[in-house]
């Protein structure tokens, strides 16, 4: 069986920095850069605490060619994807945490 894959864009409380990765279990993974699991890691380093932008799809495949496509973008392009999504750029952790298992 596939399994599925999400997106997700973490920033930081200034809105300065993006990181954008790939995920087979998003909420595992938000919890990881909010508590900061690996402290080396960039989104520790810079404090990204804040989910602002999340896809779900069908594969992991597919998540992963959606998460290059985005990481080419230029900052602008990123942030109009964000806005179209969450136009105040609030943390969408307990949206992604209500979800049913």
């Amino acid at each position: 069986m596939e399994r599925g894959g999400c997106i997700y864009i973490m920033t930081n409380y200034q809105r300065t920095t993006l990181y954008i990765g790939v995920t087979s279990d998003l909420r595992s993974r938000i919890y990881e850069h909010q508590n900061k699991i690996r402290p080396k890691s960039f989104t520790a380093k810079y404090n990204l605490m804040l989910c602002v932008y999340y896809e779900v799809h069908t594969s992991i495949e597919e998540a992963i060619d959606r998460e290059k496509q985005i990481k080419k973008w230029n900052r602008a392009k990123k942030d109009a994807l964000i806005d179209s999504f969450n136009k105040s750029w609030v943390d969408l952790t307990e949206t992604i945490n209500d979800w049913d298992e």
